[in-house]
């Protein structure tokens, strides 16, 4: 049998205590958020039934599962975590009293080509409301975006979102060449939902395939990506009724916004669809504002998911939102935290007659609370003092066979660098 991998699965990671204490940084980040926009945390399991996430409409998501069959059970490991938390209003529908305010911080997993900020194996932030159809619940998800990205200690300046609604492509659609087959507006959202990917000519193309699920005419193909490019309400006002509930909804949305402060940080952008099918109103999508990286965040409304998945029509909106690219978006503005160990005392044994009383000074200490190492084996002073700094460490409680006779221990102070004794406990 020959030597294991040393290294993880491509698209994974392995996180070491440094990593582990800026991954738990930002989730504390995300909790207090929450907390501050009255949001109560969930949780779920990362194996999922298969079904929960497979749909026919065409998208990446359900060719990229990891899955698998035990048992005769269907399973999947959790590709996106918007459908668990559907499941569970659903279990609990009878009991809930609407609209409820969850978030959940989970694993995700999608077989994917690995690029910068896109991994195999991801964390995400989600934030949903269940249960409010009015365009307020959108407008309190994108303050809460904006509310930690300000605290992250991004500028105002460094994000930008991009808003746009379905609903609102979806009228113009069922007035023309959808009129007659409304089953195609998912696929073909799934399809320029590519847009930026790919040029707007494979996207022509993609619509036009006879054999796919959208089979548009070239002139209708071509009139869908020219719609795309609209950057403002105005324009889109233009080309729509008076008493479109989509536009009114983005009226309101941005006037919501404007009240929360955010309204400047966010622009109209009809090419702005999403990849997932079940989306049914007004999305978004957060991008650095420099374009170097894929998109932060993204969600929507989606008030048919639950209905899908055999649950009551229920109103809905939420995002995402990955902790690899917003790291690398902190390191880039080098806003990344470099966060120290946080040790609060190292205690040295010189020897190991000292031991015992070093066990009693330590346990003491950590009962009152304190991050306490006890030195293992033997330890020269000088290699001791020089890796509890390096650790952060506070103070250094040292005992030697002098201390010990008198019975006292010796404490250095790291950061004044004044030394006292106390008594041994």
């Amino acid at each position: 049998m020959g030597q294991a991998p040393l290294q993880p699965p491509r698209g994974t990671r392995d996180f070491y205590p440094d990593d582990l204490r800026v991954r738990a940084w930002l989730f504390a980040q995300f909790r207090e958020v929450a907390r501050r926009f009255g949001f109560e945390e969930v949780d779920a399991p990362i194996v999922e039934h298969a079904e929960l996430f497979i749909r026919k409409a065409g998208e990446e998501i359900v060719d990229q599962l990891y899955h698998f069959t035990l048992h005769d059970r269907h399973l999947a490991l959790r590709g996106e975590m918007t459908p668990s938390v559907a499941r569970m209003a659903i279990a609990r529908a009878g009991a809930l009293r609407f609209p409820v305010r969850w978030f959940m911080i989970g694993q995700n997993w999608r077989y994917e080509r690995t690029t910068r900020g896109r991994r195999r194996e991801h964390y995400q932030w989600n934030v949903e409301i269940l249960g409010e159809p009015g365009v307020g619940a959108e407008a309190e998800l994108i303050a809460a975006v904006f509310t930690l990205f300000d605290a992250l200690g991004l500028a105002p300046g460094d994000v930008r979102m991009r808003v746009n609604s379905r609903a609102l492509l979806e009228e113009t659609l069922r007035e023309g060449p959808l009129a007659r087959r409304p089953d195609a507006f998912a696929p073909l959202c799934v399809i320029v939902d590519k847009l930026a990917k790919i040029g707007a000519a494979a996207v022509i193309e993609q619509l036009c395939d006879p054999a796919g699920a959208v089979a548009l005419h070239p002139a209708e193909a071509k009139a869908v990506v020219e719609g795309l490019a609209a950057r403002s309400l105005e324009e889109v006002a233009r080309r729509h009724r008076p008493d479109s509930c989509a536009l009114a909804d983005l009226h309101r949305l941005f006037e919501l916004l404007d009240a929360y402060g955010f309204a400047d940080r966010v622009v109209f952008d009809a090419s702005v669809v999403r990849g997932l099918a079940y989306y049914t109103g007004i999305v978004f999508e957060a991008f650095d504002a420099e374009g170097k990286l894929r998109a932060l965040c993204g969600g929507g409304r989606y008030d048919g998911l639950l209905e899908t998945l055999g649950g009551p029509r229920l109103p809905a909106a939420g995002f995402g939102l990955g902790d690899e690219t917003t790291l690398e978006l902190l390191a880039e503005k080098g806003l990344r935290p470099a966060l120290p160990r946080g040790l609060d005392d190292l205690v040295l044994p010189l020897t190991e007659a000292e031991r015992p009383a070093a066990i009693r000074v330590a346990s003491r200490l950590r009962a009152a609370g304190r991050s306490v190492e006890l030195v293992l084996g033997a330890s020269r002073p000088k290699r001791a003092l020089a890796d509890a700094d390096r650790a952060g460490a506070a103070r250094v409680v040292l005992i030697g066979p002098d201390e010990l006779a008198r019975g006292v221990m010796k404490i250095r102070d790291l950061r004044s660098r004044e030394e006292w004794e106390e008594p041994l406990p």
